[in-house]
């Protein structure tokens, strides 16, 4: 698929603003394998809602185990929304997912049902619950490249450094690693003859948002990273990069570089062992789950956060309700809608 976009233009929130003024829209945050989504399926099962999802790798087809998507059991007990949109070789930017996401939440308003947006991608969760103007500026394939060459020629500080100069707070908020986005800011920067940072101003749909954040420690964290990468490796996620592989979606595809994808492939290619590129998995997402509270931070006043743990469910639910209760929404608890 292939974005229409006009260069310089502003248009945002996309495709039609939410006309569900006041209806209630739940959003659980918090770092990767903190138990988001298995909080989200007790929330929607007890009180009758669906999982729209804020991930930038779920999206893609053929990448459940590296994704970590919810099961076809959850997604059989609670409807979910947002998973399996486009192919790995498909383009799909910020701007069709915040279109997408608000048709999604409207949708299951419209039939009576709770929405829960789920997820860890920051941006992701931004355009959504702030209503971000989405810069509409279309994509200058000489620019990328240019620059992608010169990432690849001097590394990736050499393009993060010049966004630095041009953008310090885009900069701020964009990891030095990952070139895609870096070229993509320097590409609105010169486009548009001004900081992305200036052009991404918002304007909040008009939902009355609830945001729980979930959270550990560092080291419960690290630990339950460790063991879902040892599960997903016991699932088949070798077998899994190498089955892509034969589809023809290689590793210089934005979707088959994230974790899972890109540290598997250095041991498909032969440039280290499996036990090497395990170790590289598991510190690379450690670094991620650091990086996501730069985006969800423990001491913003939007979010409730709770300790992941035995009681942090029915603490949510507890939130949920209390929030619930002062809407003129009815919570009407069943199983999956049709």
């Amino acid at each position: 698929m292939e974005a229409k976009l006009v260069a310089g233009n502003l248009d945002g929130p996309t495709d039609g603003r939410p006309q569900t003024d006041g209806l209630p829209l739940i959003v659980v945050v918090g770092p990767t394998a903190v138990g988001k989504s298995a909080l989200a399926l007790r929330l929607a099962s007890s009180l009758g809602g669906e999982i729209v999802s804020a991930d930038s790798r779920q999206i893609y087809r053929y990448m459940d185990i590296g994704t970590a998507k919810s099961t076809p059991q959850e997604q059989a007990q609670v409807r979910h929304h947002l998973i399996d949109v486009v192919d790995p070789d498909d383009e799909y930017t910020l701007a069709h997912f915040q279109a997408d996401a608000y048709r999604a939440i409207d949708d299951v308003l419209a039939r009576g049902r709770l929405p829960l947006l789920v997820g860890g991608t920051g941006l992701y969760v931004r355009a959504v619950v702030e209503g971000l103007r989405i810069p509409r500026v279309a994509p200058q394939p000489e620019l990328r490249a240019e620059l992608a060459e010169r990432a690849r020629r001097e590394g990736p500080d050499s393009v993060h450094r010049e966004l630095r100069a041009l953008d310090p707070t885009a900069a701020e908020r964009i990891d030095p690693r990952n070139v895609r986005r870096v070229i993509r800011a320097l590409e609105v920067c010169y486009t548009a003859g001004v900081p992305i940072s200036h052009l991404q101003t918002s304007n909040p749909p008009p939902y009355r948002t609830l945001i729980i954040g979930l959270t550990a420690d560092r080291e419960t964290l690290f630990r339950r990273i460790d063991v879902r990468v040892d599960e997903q490796l016991a699932a088949g996620l070798v077998e899994e990069n190498r089955r892509l592989l034969a589809m023809g979606y290689g590793y210089d595809l934005p979707s088959m570089s994230g974790l899972g994808y890109r540290q598997i492939g250095m041991y498909l290619r032969g440039e280290v062992d499996l036990l090497r590129a395990v170790e590289i998995l598991k510190f690379e997402t450690h670094r991620f789950a650091r990086q996501q509270f730069t985006w969800f931070r423990l001491d913003d006043p939007r979010i409730r956060w709770l300790e992941s743990g035995p009681g942090a469910p029915e603490r949510a639910l507890a939130l949920v309700r209390e929030f619930v209760d002062k809407t003129a929404w009815k919570l009407t608890p069943c199983s999956r809608a049709g």
